[in-house]
């Protein structure tokens, strides 16, 4: 996604941090803080860009991340089928020891899926490392008939947020 922008990272280097939600944290704030950890442990020069990013699919109060298998993954497609839910993507970018910040909140409505509609996405495979257990840029996106927001930031980088952090940051987009 960087690359509709413009931007060639030189490297990519995938944080390791704990992602477990802490008691009654709410999503936003959670995936906020799950940006801003993994930027914080990346290790690189004061001269360095760093940007990471996090996103996360709430029903309500509810935080659903990465479903740790297919029957997990089952349940999350169960609770948002016929409803309305939110995607947060929040994004940090560091460079020395500043951080820029910004997180977007879409609205994603997902349609009533029949058990076959579920089973046959789930056989896709795509469910697997998405938040809420599908991701809108692959197959799932027959199972989106509405979204209100970004739908850049729901695929999970919110390209028009995370150009102006990277030009806050000095980074040079579009050229």
């Amino acid at each position: 996604m960087l690359g509709q922008l413009g931007v060639v990272p030189d490297d990519v280097r995938p944080p390791d941090i704990d992602e477990t939600p802490g008691r009654s944290e709410l999503p936003r704030p959670y995936c906020s803080r799950m940006a801003r950890e993994k930027v914080a442990v990346v290790t690189a020069d004061d001269n360095d860009v760093v940007l990471c990013a996090d996103t996360t699919v709430a029903l309500g109060r509810r935080i659903m991340g990465k479903p740790a298998d297919a029957t997990e993954a089952r349940a999350f497609l169960t609770l948002l089928s016929g409803r309305r839910h939110r995607v947060i993507t929040a994004v940090a970018v560091r460079k020395g020891d500043q951080i820029w910040e910004r997180d977007v909140v879409s609205t994603v409505r997902m349609k009533v899926l029949a058990d076959g509609e579920i089973a046959g996405y789930l056989a896709t495979d795509d469910w697997r490392g998405k938040a809420g257990g599908y991701g809108i840029q692959g197959p799932a996106g027959a199972l989106i008939p509405w979204i209100s927001g970004s739908f850049s930031a729901i695929v999970g980088l919110p390209l028009a947020e995370t150009a102006g952090l990277l030009q806050a940051a000095g980074v040079k987009v579009w050229t």
